[in-house]
């Protein structure tokens, strides 16, 4: 179960005309927490983020679930699932066995998958599959959503950065 703050930073996400996975990233980032805590762990860092994916379309996020082709097919079912669970069209069973086993599960699973070169790997790998003009679309539309005092706080971390490279 996300916690509020959470719900209530991916809401305020919506209103700022973000994207969806913009609000998604809220919940993925606080698996990544969690897991940095030591609450539970991870198999891999796409384990970790779809904990969090799932988690932010249980919440209500307008996330759907992946088209055909993209995931295997109980992927797609489990996410459609949670996407109908958020948009009230289902309500979801209770199955206390069924999470206590994989709360079980995930408590011995590997605390490095949320490590920062582990989370790195993995943003670069799902860069590197979408096309440049994807990615400069992207970045454009991140510009225009960002607002003055967080553009310019990018820009003096980009600039600071640089200078770092460079010298």
């Amino acid at each position: 179960m996300p916690r509020q703050e959470v719900v209530r930073k991916a809401r305020r996400d919506k209103r700022a005309g973000k994207s969806a996975s913009t609000q998604a990233g809220e919940f993925v980032k606080d698996q990544i927490d969690r897991i940095r805590k030591g609450k539970h762990g991870a198999r891999s860092t796409k384990q970790a983020i779809a904990i969090g994916l799932s988690e932010a379309r249980r919440a209500g996020v307008d996330l759907p679930p992946p088209r055909k082709g993209r995931t295997k097919k109980s992927t797609r079912r489990s996410a459609k699932y949670a996407y109908e669970v958020g948009q009230g069209k289902r309500t979801p069973k209770r199955r206390p066995k069924v999470s206590r086993a994989v709360a079980n599960v995930l408590k011995k699973e590997p605390r490095s998958t949320a490590s920062r070169s582990a989370l790195s790997k993995q943003g670069k790998r799902a860069a590197s599959r979408r096309t440049a003009a994807s990615r400069s679309a992207a970045a454009r539309k991140a510009s225009r959503t960002k607002g003055a005092r967080s553009r310019s706080a990018a820009a003096k971390k980009a600039a600071r950065t640089r200078a770092r490279r460079r010298g």
